[in-house]
């Protein structure tokens, strides 16, 4: 058996955290860790956190850190073998904790894994495995399907994923200090699309734990500067981790994703923040290229098998009528088996 150290950011997350803790206490063992890192909540969250569970570590970050530093907060904190990033509003089902430590001991050999992340009360899927488009816009897998049907346990079933969800995330304390932990920079989302893909780079596999499931209070829509988190770090991660060669190859569609965007964001109201995104981008490359340069140095798989784990189909109700347009698909298909072949190592 493995110590795990939770870890949950929390900023204003009183009401949603409390079944969330609830349901760790039920399950926690002697010697695991439950660490909440709270980014100045206003509504009382350290408090209500210590009366609900008074062994949990508290850190107070007396400002809003954002989430991946916030992780990497709590991270320092830990002392588990196996770290576990939680959402506040993630509730641990019951079987989770024995679930979620599977991948751990059993011979899969995976460096980083997530659990099943269910949706509405626990009828649907919030997420079953990252899905991520050689552009480096990433989705969640099989949202929105019904969970009936789905196996509670045998992990084969279930896709390898192009990268695990931040909302139960797991990973060896060791292998998550040695990557360099999270890129605070980015604040919020993609966080764990940068990681994952720095843990393949490293020759790690990663995978879904179908049998350790949390019930996710989960909604797309957060306002429009969501969309400039979303486009700038993207931008960041293709830049740190997309090996030069397949960057190389991918140009002619990166830009014509970028034109496309344009259209989207205008249409959508979020242009001003695609905008932003871009300036923000173009400042950070000093810095990007330099911890580009420390990540791929340090990458032991080629640029063919980096590519093998992203997806060359758009298809996510996320995305509209680009999900679901046919002579698209088949066109990025057809560009993405010309990129893989000539991705030989």
């Amino acid at each position: 058996m493995s110590s795990l150290s939770v870890i949950i950011v929390t900023h204003d997350s009183r009401a949603a955290i409390a079944p969330t803790l609830a349901a760790l206490a039920a399950q926690l063992r002697d010697g695991d860790q439950l660490i909440v890192v709270d980014n100045a909540s206003s509504d009382g969250t350290p408090g209500a956190v210590r009366e609900l569970v008074p062994s949990a570590v508290v850190i107070e970050a007396g400002a809003n850190l954002g989430f991946a530093a916030g992780c990497n907060r709590g991270a320092e904190a830990a002392s588990g073998e196996l770290l576990c990033l939680l959402n506040p509003d993630a509730v641990p089902q019951p079987g989770w904790r024995e679930a979620i430590e599977l991948p751990h001991g059993d011979g899969r050999g995976w460096a980083a894994w997530q659990g099943l992340v269910t949706a509405a009360g626990g009828r649907e899927i919030n997420s079953r495995g990252g899905v991520l488009h050689f552009t480096g816009i990433g989705w969640a897998g099989g949202a929105g399907e019904p969970l009936e049907g789905l196996p509670a346990s045998e992990p084969v079933a279930l896709e390898r994923p192009g990268f695990v969800s931040g909302a139960c995330l797991v990973i060896g304390r060791d292998l998550f200090g040695a990557l360099g932990a999270m890129p605070e920079q980015f604040f919020l989302y993609h966080e764990d699309v940068d990681l994952s893909l720095r843990v393949r780079l490293a020759g790690g596999e990663l995978g879904v734990e179908p049998a350790a499931r949390v019930d996710h209070s989960y909604e797309f829509e957060k306002g429009a500067y969501k969309w400039r988190y979303l486009e700038r770090n993207r931008w960041a991660t293709l830049i740190r981790a997309y090996p030069a060669a397949l960057l190389l190859l991918l140009a002619p569609a990166l830009l014509a994703t970028e034109l496309a965007l344009v259209v989207v964001a205008a249409a959508g109201g979020w242009l001003p923040q695609k905008l932003r995104a871009w300036g923000e981008t173009v400042v950070w490359l000093p810095r990007l290229l330099a911890e580009r340069r420390r990540i791929q140095a340090a990458r032991t798989i080629g640029a063919g098998e980096f590519a093998a784990g992203l997806s060359a189909s758009l298809g996510s109700a996320y995305l509209g009528r680009a999900g679901r347009s046919r002579a698209l698909d088949a066109a990025l298909r057809a560009y993405w088996a010309m990129v893989r072949a000539l991705l030989r190592d």
